[in-house]
């Protein structure tokens, strides 16, 4: 029986809610800790802007085998193959606890790293504090990310929201201990958001692997977790590389902004992260719907249905659209109070970054659009094990294309701030435009027997 379209809408609705809320919620632990962070000291805020990017960078690196899992899981799901899914998972924590060890010097080194991309030694220092500790999160971070890629693609959403949730809580609640020296605490600034943030991970960690072993137990998957599966730990290395790849190459995008930032002085940076902030929050929903659009694919793809494939690919496409479009109406409105949130009252900056801010919220509107379209067209080619072309594309837009756009626009056109973002705006629409591409010609011909399909 096919599902007509507004079946598809009601199925990833359903599925994709929580997901969203669990990526808010992840959002929310970011949030809070530049809202913390601010409320403590604008330099505070500028060196854990640039210090929770830097971060972000390699966690989306390291993250592309967890996103590996998830089609894999679904599509093993969909055609009734335990083992498959187990050694998928087993060998996706493998090789994300290897990357993460690798990427750990990249952290304790990270001050010397600050001074080289051009930061004010200050704000290397502040940066060097910060990840000294919170680097250490890398290790059960990219662990939770693959247990919570193994419960979505089976469906299991809602315990993801709520691990994400209660990761969140302890965030905000340890921020607001060693931040500020309450409830007994020391007062340490920058280092308690740094202490807040690992501390948040290890307790998701302990949270997913206590629900796998409770709800799960039939998949025994911390069961010899310690034996090598080199054939499947390829497959999932050839598959989750390229995703790991394609999503630095678009954090890298908004790292070199945060970086151009950084040479713009404080402010401007502290605006950048704010703005940076709220964009987040809204793409959490594309990204949620892109992380169902990965999951229905991967079944359709292990059902051998393309014409299932068709129509979900279709409806998440226009979610996606109708979301940005009621976004777009947020930024360009009330951008004053979504910003000054983020700021006490008392701030002496505070119409400064505002001024920056705005403008740069404005950019943030503009690509909107481009933005989830590029989120949910990847979400599509990942669900049909398609990450290759998809990588050399996005690198070729983000790289080639958006970096030297926000350089060009920000300082050799004078443009400054929105100059950097405007540069976004264009990597992001090249990589929309070619994603969309390959998915409805190549990729979807290529899974097609029939020369067409009655959608």
């Amino acid at each position: 029986m096919k599902m007509t379209y507004a079946g598809h809408a009601r199925a990833i609705t359903i599925m994709g809610l929580p997901l969203v809320g669990g990526h808010l919620g992840q959002v929310a632990i970011g949030v809070t800790d530049t809202v913390m962070v601010g409320w403590y000291s604008v330099e505070g805020l500028a060196a854990v802007t640039l210090a929770s990017t830097y971060f972000f960078v390699l966690l989306i690196f390291g993250s592309g085998f967890a996103w590996g899992v998830m089609p894999m899981v679904a599509a093993f799901d969909a055609e009734g193959d335990e083992v498959g899914l187990r050694r998928a998972t087993r060998m996706g924590l493998w090789l994300s606890l290897g990357f993460a060890l690798l990427a750990l010097p990249l952290f304790i080194w990270s001050g010397p790293i600050m001074g080289v991309m051009g930061q004010e030694p200050e704000l290397a220092e502040m940066v060097r504090q910060y990840l000294m500790i919170a680097g250490w999160g890398i290790i059960p971070a990219l662990l939770v990310m693959v247990l919570k890629s193994y419960l979505a693609a089976l469906e299991r959403t809602q315990v993801v929201f709520w691990i994400t949730i209660f990761s969140a809580v302890v965030n905000a609640l340890a921020n607001y201990m060693f931040i500020f020296g309450n409830w007994g605490a020391p007062e340490l600034g920058v280092r308690g958001a740094a202490i807040a943030s690992l501390t948040s991970h290890s307790a998701s960690l302990l949270a997913v692997v206590i629900y796998v072993l409770k709800a799960m137990p039939e998949h025994q998957i911390f069961v010899r977790l310690w034996r090598p599966d080199w054939e499947m730990l390829a497959r999932v290395f050839r598959l989750g590389l390229p995703i790991g790849v394609t999503g630095l190459s678009e954090v890298g995008l908004f790292a070199a902004s945060a970086v151009m930032m950084g040479w713009l002085g404080t402010i401007a940076l502290a605006a950048h992260g704010i703005a940076l902030q709220l964009a987040s929050i809204t793409f959490m929903i594309h990204l949620g719907i892109s992380n169902v659009a990965t999951i229905r694919a991967g079944n359709a793809f292990g059902r051998r249905d393309p014409a299932h494939l068709v129509r979900g690919a279709v409806t998440a496409t226009t979610m996606s659209l109708l979301v940005a479009a009621a976004t777009i109406v947020g930024f360009v409105l009330w951008p004053e109070p979504l910003i000054n949130a983020f700021m006490q009252r008392d701030e002496p900056a505070r119409d400064q970054i505002l001024a920056v801010g705005v403008g740069l919220l404005a950019m943030a509107a503009l690509f909107q659009l481009v933005d989830g379209a590029q989120a949910v067209a990847l979400g599509l080619l990942r669900g049909v094990q398609d990450t290759k072309v998809p990588m050399i594309l996005a690198g070729i837009s983000y790289w080639v294309v958006g970096i030297p756009a926000s350089y060009l626009f920000g300082f050799m056109l004078g443009l400054n701030g929105i100059g950097v973002w405007l540069g976004l705006v264009v990597g992001l629409g090249v990589a929309a435009l070619l994603l969309n591409a390959r998915f409805w010609t190549t990729t979807l011909k290529a899974l097609m027997p029939a020369p067409s399909i009655n959608i």
